[in-house]
């Protein structure tokens, strides 16, 4: 049975149990502040279980692309080392929303995998939840009862609560677990050594398929369980684990998930996979073919590398590839992109963001690949430096700061420097590395530390947002909840009806205020709310406000004195008026840059304050300075012809697609959208905009340049900053007229550069002088050594003049080696220069090359003539002494 075969046949069982069968939801998060990635299949229905939405149906059943890489669930340097960890893998899933639970989940399990797959029920095993005194849980006998109509008793093993107790995190909807495990050993293995002994122990044929969690509790912050309203089912299946069972293999790398990948990795790399678990070329190649699937479809899904947050994630990923195949697979050259299309192959029918995006996914890590190797390339050098100096002080160890910060300021492998080392009978501090390594998690740790407390809920009522049609309203706090981060402590709130946006969709959330209606009574001597215009508005500032789990949560510093009070809520509006100008500009941004350079266009990120924008999207070369112009007047054009808002506020998705609008990929989208439309520009959207394109004013161009590979990124001003823009502009231009005493500033300018270039003619024409000067004192100076003639010369004279001299006196000395010593512009600088009849002896490139360790600088050359820069200008009086000595 193929593996597309094994997954089809998954969803094809659980909808015959009435499952609604959904798409996976993107691998990377971006409305999730808890998560980077999915890293389980239940990810997607967060808000299911934790009542903030409502399922499209009870039963639902799906596979879910996953990534362990980071926080709680990191399974990254256990990939390639063992046959069943990945960075990437698939969860089939099953799942009930207050709808059936253990004695269903059970029974469709073993019918699944005894009767439709056919695993011979002996090779199955179960673990359930054996209690936990300390949170008063009870033995989980409900499901032991249902077990035992399957499965022997004595094949019923009770877990812990680290193993059969799942959790979503340090709060949240949890309960106990039944695992699945099976047993692919060989007969003799297992008369010799009974399954039941090895599960839960690591076994690389005892392993877990399949674990059936039971939703029935809620974690508090306070660490206190109570009962859910409704029980749930959540189960997940690793898909790999299930084809390595299915296919009858010792290891998931055996399967057809991988064994197309491992054979295009042998074809490129000229190297064999043997399946040896401990062999660095086969440790390799494993790492290859996962990492390669973990990159592509986070790439396809919109992450791209980058140095912070998931997009740091995805690079380490990438890097550790690239230097696993650079050190034991002998790949020098960029070869990681060329598995893309077997990986689209493999699973492009199921995934078919993969074939959308397979140009932009190869252009990305073609390119990844080629920084990095040139890195590795950099890095070398660096560490050659480091042992040298070692060996200089003669010590056997690399010192662990030095070691650390190669690998994290240059990216260069710490295992890269170790085997380097060694090959020169050196180690690395391994303790003080690892401390090193320890820090640094620290220092991440504290700067992102944040303790957060249970919700006070004061109200159970559903919120409404308003601010598409207001900037105030009355309102009340329905719950708030304690926080404290780096920064102190903090309110979250929740508000009734709340005209705050909430940050998404590029667009940052909105600040203002909220006030106290009685207050303002008071203050004003008023029976009735005044106008903003009647009194000074004050309250408790709203710092920002962000969506978590379908809530819309406003961030004070301060809580309320009253908080069962009504309240004033306001949007700071100058800023509002300014972010919606440039959100709706964007989409006038983006249908420009369709028209002018292609519809391959495609948005891959955007962020929409209120002093500029920024927009990321497909295109492989740089724009011209008239593409750029012609996409600037097309977007004012349209601002001109004062567009109105089209906003279909609640429209199903069908609808919106048929209507023309455009869906990004990577992002997750509802049954029902918003669809904002300002003429032929129609795209799906939840931010704020203007009401017509007149609302906008102006908008300029201020950057255009590369983020990454086949990624173009504006930036751009509109509306009050492009007033403002224009404005310094002028304002510099009359500055420069009045320094120039002239009226016209441009023709002022270019005389100034004819002047200065005839000077500059004068000035290098008076160098020249004085260097046939300096070369007729410097024949002077000459050491005799033996038959041969040394000059080392200290001198202030700049690059260029140093050169042409350095090449007369190599002309007209013969036997010679010339070193000159250069501080011209308070920079050390080193030229060497050797005579033709000397140059079989000695090498300027090296010599400039070991002097420039005393100037802490590097350069190189040819036998002939070589030169160096540095940082150190006190070092050139040791260079001096060195060079005589060489």
């Amino acid at each position: 049975m193929t593996s597309q075969e094994i997954r089809q046949q998954f969803l094809d069982f659980f909808q015959s149990k009435q499952h609604l069968i959904v798409p996976s939801a993107p691998i990377v998060l971006k409305d999730d502040p808890t998560l980077m990635f999915s890293n389980s299949g239940m990810t997607q229905f967060k808000d299911y279980f934790l009542g903030y939405k409502i399922p499209k149906s009870k039963r639902i059943a799906d596979t879910q692309k996953c990534l362990r890489v980071s926080g709680k669930h990191n399974d990254l340097d256990d990939v390639g080392r063992d046959t069943y960890h990945h960075t990437m893998f698939e969860m089939l899933g099953n799942w009930s929303f207050g709808d059936y639970f253990k004695k269903e989940a059970i029974a469709w399990a073993w019918e699944l995998l005894t009767e439709i797959y056919n695993i011979p029920k002996e090779n199955l095993y179960v673990t359930i939840f054996e209690g936990d005194r300390s949170e008063n849980l009870e033995r989980d006998t409900d499901a032991f009862n249902f077990w035992k109509e399957f499965i022997p008793e004595n094949r019923i093993i009770n877990g812990n609560k680290k193993d059969n107790f799942w959790e979503m995190g340090e709060s949240g909807p949890c309960g106990p677990c039944s695992e699945i495990h099976i047993d692919l050993r060989s007969d003799k293995e297992k008369s010799e050594i009974p399954g039941v002994n090895l599960v839960n122990k690591d076994h690389p044929q005892v392993v877990e398929i399949w674990n059936l969690v039971f939703m029935q509790y809620n974690r508090k912050a306070d660490g206190s369980l109570e009962n859910l309203p409704e029980k749930h089912i959540d189960t997940g299946m690793g898909f790999e684990r299930l084809c390595m069972a299915l296919q009858n293999k010792k290891s998931n790398y055996d399967t057809d998930v991988f064994t197309p990948l491992i054979a295009k990795v042998e074809q490129l790399s000229g190297k064999k996979y043997e399946a040896i678990l401990d062999h660095e070329k086969d440790i390799a190649i494993r790492v290859v073919v996962d990492h390669i699937r973990a990159v592509s479809f986070a790439i396809a899904d919109g992450q791209l590398p980058s140095n912070n947050g998931a997009g740091y994630v995805i690079r380490r990923i990438l890097r550790r590839a690239i230097s696993y195949s650079y050190r034991f697979l002998g790949m020098k050259e960029p070869f990681l992109f060329r598995l893309i299309p077997v990986l689209k192959q493999q699973m492009g029918k199921f995934f078919p963001e993969l074939e959308k995006q397979e140009k932009l996914v190869t252009e990305v890590i073609k390119e990844e690949e080629q920084s990095f190797l040139r890195t590795i390339e950099n890095g070398l050098n660096r560490v050659e430096k480091l042992i040298s100096q070692t060996i200089s002080e003669n010590k056997k160890t690399l010192p662990s700061e030095e070691v650390f910060e190669l690998y994290d300021t240059y990216g260069f492998p710490a295992d890269l420097t170790r085997i380097i080392a060694e090959e020169k009978g050196l180690t690395i501090d391994e303790v003080g590395f690892e401390s090193e390594m320890e820090k640094q998690k620290q220092r991440s740790k504290k700067s992102s530390v944040s303790k957060i407390y249970d919700w006070i809920i004061l109200k159970d009522e559903p919120e409404i947002f308003t601010g598409y049609d207001e900037t105030q309203t009355e309102t009340h706090i329905t719950r708030y909840r304690k926080i404290e981060n780096k920064d102190g402590e903090f309110y979250q709130i929740v508000l009734a009806k709340t005209p705050f946006y909430p940050e998404g969709g590029g667009q940052i959330g909105d600040k203002g205020k909220i006030e106290n209606i009685e207050k303002i009574n008071a203050n004003n001597g008023a029976h009735e709310v005044p106008s903003l215009s009647e009194r000074g508005f004050r309250g408790e500032d709203i710092l920002d406000t962000k969506k978590e789990n379908n809530l819309i949560i406003s961030l004070i510093k301060n809580l309320p004195e009253n908080v069962n009070g009504k309240f004033l809520a306001k949007v700071n509006v100058r800023n509002r008026k300014n972010t919606q100008a440039n959100h709706s500009v964007t989409h006038l941004l983006h249908n420009a840059l369709r028209e002018v350079l292609g519809t391959h266009v495609e948005q891959k990120g955007s962020f929409v304050g209120p002093d500029y924008l920024r927009f990321d999207f497909s295109h492989f070369s740089k724009l011209s300075e008239e593409e750029l112009a012609l996409v600037e007047e097309k977007v004012n054009e349209q601002i001109k012809e004062n567009i109105p808002l089209q906003e279909f506020r609640n429209i199903p998705i069908a609808e919106a697609m048929n209507k023309g609008s455009m869906a990004l990929f990577g992002e997750k989208y509802g049954e029902n959208v918003r669809m904002i439309q300002f003429g032929d520009s129609k795209e799906l959207c939840g931010g704020t905009h203007v009401k017509s394109t007149g609302e906008i004013g102006h908008f300029k161009i201020v950057s255009e340049s590369s983020t990454a590979a086949g990624i173009r990124r504006i930036e751009a001003i509109s509306g009050e900053k492009s007033e403002e823009y224009f404005t310094n502009l002028e304002t510099q231009i009359s500055e420069i007229a009045a320094l120039l005493k002239s009226k016209d500033a441009v023709k002022s300018v270019e005389k100034l550069l004819e002047e200065n270039a005839v000077l500059k003619s004068e000035i290098e024409s008076l160098k020249k002088e004085q260097a046939k000067g300096e070369i007729q004192n410097w024949k002077n100076d000459f050491q005799d050594k033996g038959d041969k003639k040394l000059l080392v010369k200290k001198t202030s004279l700049d690059a260029a003049s140093v050169k042409d001299i350095v090449f007369q006196l190599k002309k007209d000395v013969p036997n010679s080696v010339i070193v000159i010593l250069s501080d011209s512009g308070g920079k050390p600088a080193i030229a060497v220069g050797v005579s033709a009849d000397l140059e079989t002896k000695y090498h300027a490139g090296n010599i400039v090359k070991e002097l420039a360790k005393d100037i802490e600088g590097g350069g190189g050359g040819n036998s002939g003539f070589a030169t160096a820069g540095g940082k150190n200008l006190a070092g050139i009086e040791k260079a001096v002494e060195k060079a005589v000595d060489l």
